[in-house]
């Protein structure tokens, strides 16, 4: 076991919910502009690597077919797995980024990157990104959200993140910012919303 995830089972170990994730305001105000921005209503194969105690994970179930959620941590996963046991089509795994990658048969349709790269090297989050990449199906979105100011333990800014997955062949769909944290939507697919719903002309540039 890495220094990382000494640290984390350490963490877990000593409160259940280390970050508030369950009580604070700004996460659960996080987590709803992240679902407001997912283009589309519903998917099919999601994946949410580092779910952490699965608060994240409890929202996007509601999205999603099926959903794969991982995290590094068993201590993290047995408190997602208790947290989301009323969804079956939720499965858990222990993975390490980004060797620990999953491979689903057609891809996955969304990819939800929260709060993780920052804690990964340049080169292991160039390897995310490229994992991204391989597995995003045609139709697929690709979301980032991170915590933007320093703190102990980064080793990457939420900004350069960012970069790094911005790098792949990926339409720009949506960008929420401000002083806590950033957030961007990819999508292999650069149609709006309402041209998707018939509102708008679709073009080739996917503009009117």
């Amino acid at each position: 076991m890495d220094t990382r995830q000494d640290r984390f089972e350490q963490l877990y170990e000593k409160q259940d919910d280390p970050y508030q994730l369950k009580t604070r305001w700004y996460e659960a105000r996080k987590r709803a502009i992240l679902l407001a921005t997912l283009p589309n209503p519903r998917y099919a194969r999601a994946f949410e690597p580092a779910c952490g105690i699965g608060e994240l994970t409890n929202a996007l179930a509601a999205r999603c077919d099926e959903l794969v959620a991982s995290d590094f941590s068993s201590q993290a996963l047995c408190m997602a797995a208790e947290r989301n046991r009323d969804f079956a089509h939720v499965r858990f795994e222990r993975q390490v980024l980004p060797q620990d990658w999953p491979r689903s048969p057609g891809g996955f349709d969304l990819i939800v990157i929260s709060e993780v790269g920052y804690f990964l090297d340049e080169e292991e989050m160039t390897a995310v990104a490229r994992h991204c990449g391989e597995t995003l199906d045609p139709n697929g979105t690709l979301v980032a959200c991170d915590w933007r100011p320093a703190f102990e333990g980064r080793t990457l800014s939420a900004e350069r993140v960012h970069e790094i997955l911005g790098s792949l062949a990926l339409s720009r769909i949506a960008r929420y910012e401000d002083a806590d944290f950033l957030l961007t939507v990819w999508a292999r697919n650069s149609l709006s919303v309402t041209q998707h719903e018939g509102i708008r002309a679709r073009t080739p540039e996917g503009r009117r």
